[in-house]
């Protein structure tokens, strides 16, 4: 079920992850993209004690009711008789540093217990990744479950608004694949539902970059060019490598309500070529070196004096 723009000012759902490689139709030619992982926002370093999460009227794991007897994440160990959240952080970061990665896990999971919103979205990555855990992702989707049921009204633009943002955008890959052997089935729509929260309420850019492609692929929505273009731009102007590499394509080749812009296009894809990293991100060289190898002079020179413009757009030396 959609979710309307009043539930959307105000309660929420959860959080996927690492979604697999989709494929995307541009201007009517199979382009695939690579799977983004969990996004690797900078987390703070956690001193502060557990905060009061907000309560939400409501389950937000759209529909997908928990295993009967399935219960919520739990520490893989005996939890330390920490006296707070702040002491398990202190005991976490020790023992990190120490090597001591058990210590470290327990002192986390006993953190998130309390309800330390970074504790629980760095086992969230953790358990995704299998870093310093078994990987399970069921666990992973469940940590990102109670962040983003407890605190969907958190204040866009704060660390918490960010850690809270990039959960629904995992939350939205795991419901794009669903979690093999668990309670978590694929489901294009509650997808569609994480990234546009993540993307609209929270302005993510990896949540703009991803409910983009639901559009361009008509997953979850109605294939919409227009949609899928503007939140790809949103997503571009806020530095979002891949987004401004698939947007410069677009406006490249042109497609359904999006007018060729050749010079625009490879402004866009310059820019991603340069923050491009060259083993991870071969496409995006090889949509450059073809935009690049199909425009003319005039188109280059015009995309040259775009780059620079957009540049100082981005260090605020000129107003928009």
């Amino acid at each position: 079920m959609r979710i309307s723009d009043a539930i959307i000012a105000g309660t929420l759902l959860i959080l996927g992850c690492q979604p697999a490689a989709w494929a995307q139709d541009v201007a009517g030619r199979a382009a695939p993209i690579p799977p983004r992982p969990i996004p690797g926002i900078a987390l703070p370093e956690p001193e502060a004690g557990a905060p009061d999460p907000a309560g939400v009227p409501q389950s937000l794991n759209g529909g997908h009711a928990p295993a009967p007897n399935a219960a919520p994440p739990r520490a893989a160990l005996p939890l330390a008789p920490f006296t707070s959240a702040r002491d398990a952080l202190k005991a976490w970061m020790r023992d990190k540093t120490a090597g001591d990665q058990a210590g470290a896990v327990r002192a986390l999971e006993y953190a998130a217990s309390q309800g330390h919103l970074t504790a629980q979205f760095k086992l969230g990555r953790m358990y995704a990744a299998g870093e310093g855990v078994p990987a399970n992702d069921l666990k992973a989707f469940e940590y990102f479950s109670k962040i983003a049921d407890e605190n969907a009204d958190a204040i866009p633009g704060t660390a918490d608004g960010r850690i809270v943002g990039s959960a629904f955008v995992a939350l939205g890959g795991y419901f794009i694949d669903g979690i093999k052997g668990s309670y978590v089935r694929p489901n294009a729509d509650r997808a569609f539902d994480m990234f546009h929260y993540a993307a609209s309420y929270f302005g993510d850019p990896d949540g703009q970059y991803n409910l983009a492609r639901l559009y361009m692929n008509g997953q979850g929505t109605p294939r919409d060019q227009r949609q899928a273009a503007r939140w790809m731009k949103l997503a571009a102007e806020k530095g979002h490598v891949p987004a401004r590499a698939v947007f410069g394509d677009m406006l490249v080749r042109g497609s359904e309500g999006v007018p060729r812009q050749i010079s625009q296009g490879l402004m866009w894809l310059t820019l991603a070529r340069d923050a491009a990293d060259p083993q991870r991100d071969a496409w995006i060289l090889e949509r450059y070196e073809a935009a690049f190898a199909s425009a003319s002079a005039n188109d280059r020179s015009a995309a040259l004096a775009l780059m620079e413009r957009q540049q100082q757009y981005t260090s605020g030396r000129i107003p928009r």
